[in-house]
């Protein structure tokens, strides 16, 4: 009986999901991503250059105008820098609060596979 429950309620969800406009599903798959998390690495570059990376990043949000509800140019997030650019959090390198502007850099966010 449980089974048959859970078959019906995957099989509604399925429906329900399959009514809604890409940019929709787009935004459960997001929201879904954000609580779940990801061990995401963000790495800034100047030209070819890395020059900033940033481990065990749980998500990059958008910053939202507090009136007009309106995205800004920008992203932030919390990471751990990484300081000599070895790809590895060592002692010292702690979690950051970060920011970084849509028009002026070049960025690459991966999930980590480490």
């Amino acid at each position: 009986m449980r089974l048959n429950k859970a078959l019906i309620t995957v099989a509604l969800a399925g429906l329900t999901l399959s009514a809604c406009t890409q940019e929709t599903q787009n935004q459960i798959g997001r929201s879904i991503n954000n609580w779940t998390g990801t061990n995401g690495v963000l790495e800034v570059y100047a030209g070819d250059k890395l020059v900033r990376r940033f481990m065990q990043v749980d998500k990059l949000s958008t910053a939202y105008g507090t009136s007009s509800d309106q995205a800004r140019p920008y992203r932030y997030a919390n990471g751990i820098i990484d300081l000599n650019l070895n790809g590895v959090a060592d002692k010292g390198e702690t979690k950051v609060y970060f920011e970084f502007s849509d028009y002026s850099t070049s960025y690459i966010f991966y999930e980590s596979p480490n």
